[in-house]
């Protein structure tokens, strides 16, 4: 799974711009499916294709999928049980399928059969028909632009040895047609920023050094988490 688009990200922002008309179902599949191979779900009768699951979810009324990026200790986009929420900490990443009165939680797993197979596998669990509580999408920005601003800061008041410059792979923004410009320009940056936090290199530092370090990255992923999940539910709002 890309580190910079997590497939719950891609499923998300793809699904959400079907359900609102702005692309058809097999593209939305097919993007899906071009991120990290082929789809299946994990349903009661047995794996299902993606797309077939997700054109039965639509019949039994779907009006939204939203994203969830959690980490131990911030469980962000989660609403719970804990099963999902367990599920969903452990992976990183979810979706969930909004359904009138309830939710699916739907939690990805690397699917490897053979040396020749390689995709995902979702497992479907209940989720709590409630709404994570998320900031709008001009505090999203504002928290981003003021926690990079800190990070920057604090990064360069911590001196260590020359490690030379590392190439920053230039990434879009994820998002599909149909998303508001704003939801664009936040998630390009939270997308770059996702680059910075990757390649920040500790060695050669202090222990102090790291603390110092280590308190600015955690607000930065923090923010920039928070960033990418609003901007993918900002086309819903549009709807």
């Amino acid at each position: 799974m890309h580190p910079d688009s997590p497939i719950s990200a891609t499923l998300v922002c793809w699904g959400n711009a079907w359900l609102a008309g702005q692309v058809g179902l097999d593209e939305a599949a097919d993007r899906v499916e071009r991120q990290a191979g082929p789809q299946l779900v994990a349903a009661e009768s047995g794996d299902l294709p993606l797309r077939g699951f997700l054109a039965d979810l639509r019949i039994e009324g779907m009006k939204s999928l939203r994203l969830a990026l959690p980490v131990p200790g911030d469980p962000l986009g989660l609403t719970g049980p804990p099963p999902f929420n367990s599920a969903a900490i452990e992976a990183g990443q979810a979706a969930t399928a909004v359904l009138g009165d309830r939710c699916l939680g739907l939690v990805p797993v690397k699917d490897h059969r053979g040396s020749s197979y390689a995709g995902v596998r979702w497992s479907v669990l209940e989720a709590r028909a409630v709404a994570p509580d998320l900031p709008s999408l001009a505090e999203a920005e504002h928290e981003l632009t003021r926690a990079m601003r800190v990070a920057t800061d604090a990064l360069l008041g911590v001196e260590g040895p020359a490690q030379g410059h590392r190439q920053l792979r230039v990434v879009d923004d994820g998002l599909a047609p149909g998303y508001p410009a704003r939801a664009h320009r936040v998630a390009a940056l939270a997308a770059r920023l996702s680059a910075v936090l990757r390649i920040a290199d500790e060695r050669g530092l202090t222990s102090g050094q790291l603390a110092v370090r280590a308190e600015a990255l955690r607000e930065l992923d923090r923010a920039v988490r928070r960033a990418r999940v609003v901007a993918h539910h900002a086309i819903t709002e549009l709807v």
